[in-house]
């Protein structure tokens, strides 16, 4: 019998003629940014939309530097305007066509694989992306004694200046292109620049592009020795032997080995592109390296793990119309060195066969020159053994015990959308760390359940300066969080893309901060080093009246708000359980504040450490009465 009270879908949604919408190039990307550059974000996260507009426009000057035509580009950042300026001296975007390039989807000459050989860019989407994405957008090209300028709003073109004869000031800027653009505040909100990650985009330029000179905000950035430059600036430690450094026509490499590295570490590029999640070239040289180094010493039995843990390595290689796993390309699919032939065959080399044969050649030719080096690592390699042998027994009741628990984890409310996981989403995924069950519940029950989990605290986690692995193996909340993480074995599988400490703004909120950047920077610091570790900044202060509400999150914003409105009622949040859950939710949504945990690339791990986490001493001491300030609460009150 028929129940006719049971419908499927939406009876009010009517499917005809009128559903079918036709969306213009701009007005596609304005309403589908993800798909274009990844996530939008306020600037706090090094993967954020801002970044990679500013990414977009570089990549189309790097290609005229690789292409032989301008050695030098010049970037400003206005922070308080926030306005990014790149001017490159390469041949300049041809005239007649440059508003269509920078305007019109699938335009542009990097489909024509004589003219740009092993480009990043080859979607004809960058600067149109970042046209689209810009309240005021800027491109003016420079080439044969012409010039053209047009400013464009939203993607739409508002000024043209048509081809003008130009006079150039000095033979440099005779050519070359100029890009201007406000990234826009109705889509990227309050955002802000930092200026660190964009320095390490532009170090990474200069790394992979040696004779290229960059000029950011006036300062001068310049690699001579190219991969072998960045290895040295970024090592965590001091190197076991001399960097290995190989370059074979389109592939380079250097690497070594540290002490006190969990596994091994990659800075991956293609066509200059920081592959940040590796791939298939990433993947060739993990299982290379691994295969030459056990034929060297003709030692079947060595485990990969053990060869490799303690690696760092700077890896690039160039290819021919590379296939990245989304348009941000922080991920390599490509399996061969060129593109299949128009017939469907493909006779180009495998990505992987090519890079072990690279490895094979060079780096076996290597150790049996350099026998000192040769067994150094053969030395690290058994000690890598040893430990891994030495804590095997209690790695695996760690494992079998956190097993267990995540079955019924009291400590781990999940999301459905993971980081390692290939959904739309996963950018966006989170994990916040709160002390005790007051804040998580908070934080639990205003989250969004789709991309937001929430790793409960019971107290003070373990201070692990001093601890060693076996240590975190036997902690069951240490071992539940790196397990909750799944870091444990590489970064490869990791979970979240955001860990987000979330604590008290008092002083033991902030001790707890201290021990768990501890645990991270000693155990797995390629997570900070990565930029996945953010402070949550939650608000000191509520004012308000009947009309209205102001959060504020320092005593500035607290005066500014008592100013601005009349007879407020004025609440001093002292714990993350004071907050409501509604209230809450405005503060873990895409406009929450995070503070990100930066690593500079002169910063000493260990010492730090030592000093801050270590046994007390009296110069510690006295660097705590030096800078010891003392809040009156009186002082918040009116």
């Amino acid at each position: 019998m028929e129940d006719d009270n049971i419908q499927i879908g939406n009876p009010a949604a009517s499917y005809d003629d009128d559903s079918i919408v036709h969306l213009e190039d701009m007005e596609h990307i304005r309403l589908r940014p993800g798909m274009y550059i990844g996530k939008l974000g306020d600037g706090s996260s090094h993967d954020d939309g801002i970044y990679v507009l500013i990414k977009e426009v570089i990549d189309n000057a790097i290609d005229e530097f690789t292409s032989g035509f301008g050695k030098r580009i010049d970037m400003t950042i206005n922070f308080s305007e926030r306005k990014v300026s790149i001017r490159d001296y390469g041949r300049g975007i041809p005239l007649l066509k440059m508003v269509e390039a920078v305007s019109k989807l699938n335009t542009g000459a990097k489909y024509d694989s004589k003219v740009f050989q092993k480009s990043v860019g080859l979607n004809g989407v960058g600067t149109k992306a970042v046209n689209a994405l810009s309240s005021w957008f800027k491109v003016q090209s420079f080439r044969d004694g012409k010039t053209r300028c047009a400013e464009f709003c939203e993607g739409e073109l508002t000024s043209d200046s048509d081809i003008i004869d130009y006079r150039p000031d000095s033979e440099l800027e005779a050519t070359g292109t100029l890009v201007e653009f406000v990234p826009d505040s109705k889509l990227f909100g309050n955002y802000h620049f930092i200026s660190e990650y964009v320095e390490r985009r532009v170090w990474n330029y200069c790394y992979l592009n040696r004779g290229l000179t960059f000029y950011y905000n006036g300062n001068r950035y310049y690699s001579k020795n190219g991969l072998l430059d960045l290895l040295e600036h970024n090592m965590e430690g001091e190197p076991l032997y001399p960097v290995i450094h190989i370059k074979d026509e389109d592939f380079e490499a250097a690497f070594t080995h540290v002490n006190g590295q969990n596994s091994d570490y990659y800075y991956s590029f293609v066509n200059g592109q920081h592959t940040t999640e590796g791939g298939t070239h990433q993947s060739a040289f993990r299982e290379g390296y691994a295969r030459v180094v056990k034929e060297f010493y003709n030692k079947k039995e060595f485990a990969p793990e053990d060869i490799r843990q303690g690696l760092v390595c700077a890896l690039c290689v160039r290819i021919q119309e590379p296939v990245f796993e989304a348009q941000t390309k922080t991920k390599l699919g490509s399996t061969h060195l060129a593109p299949n032939n128009k017939d469907g065959s493909n006779d180009s080399p495998y990505l992987k066969t090519y890079v072990h044969d690279i490895l094979k050649r060079h780096l076996d030719n290597y150790l049996h020159m350099h026998s000192d080096t040769a067994d150094i690592l053969l030395e690290k390699i058994q000690r890598n053994e040893r430990e891994r042998k030495s804590i095997a027994g209690i790695k695996k009741l760690a494992k079998e015990s956190s097993k267990k628990a995540s079955l019924n984890n009291s400590k781990l409310r999940d999301c459905h959308v993971h980081y390692n996981s290939n959904h739309e989403r996963r950018l966006e995924s989170t994990i916040f760390i709160t002390e005790g069950l007051s804040a998580s519940g908070s934080i639990t029950k205003s989250r969004d359940v789709e991309t937001q989990a929430v790793f409960s605290l019971r107290g003070k986690p373990l201070n692990t300066v001093k601890s060693n692995k076996a240590d975190i193996y036997q902690n069951e909340e240490l071992n539940l969080l790196h397990n909750a993480l799944d870091i444990d074995e590489g970064m490869e599988n990791l979970r979240y893309n955001n860990v987000v400490i979330a604590t008290d703004a008092d002083v033991d909120g902030m001790h707890i901060r201290l021990l768990l950047l501890t645990f991270f920077l000693k155990f797995y610091p390629e997570l900070v080093r990565q930029g996945h570790v953010y402070i949550l900044q939650t608000p000191l202060f509520r004012v308000r009246n009947k009309q209205k509400t102001k959060y504020c999150y320092s005593d500035e914003e607290r005066i500014e708000a008592i100013n601005s409105i009349s007879n407020p009622e004025i609440t001093r949040f002292k714990g993350l359980g004071e907050i409501s859950p509604d209230e809450f939710k405005g503060f873990i949504n895409q406009d929450m504040r995070l503070d990100p945990v930066i690593l500079h690339k002169d910063f000493d791990t260990q010492g730090v450490l030592t000093f801050y986490m270590d046994k007390n001493t009296s110069e510690r001491r006295a660097f705590i009465m030096r800078n010891l300030r003392v809040e009156d609460d009186e002082s918040i009150m009116v």
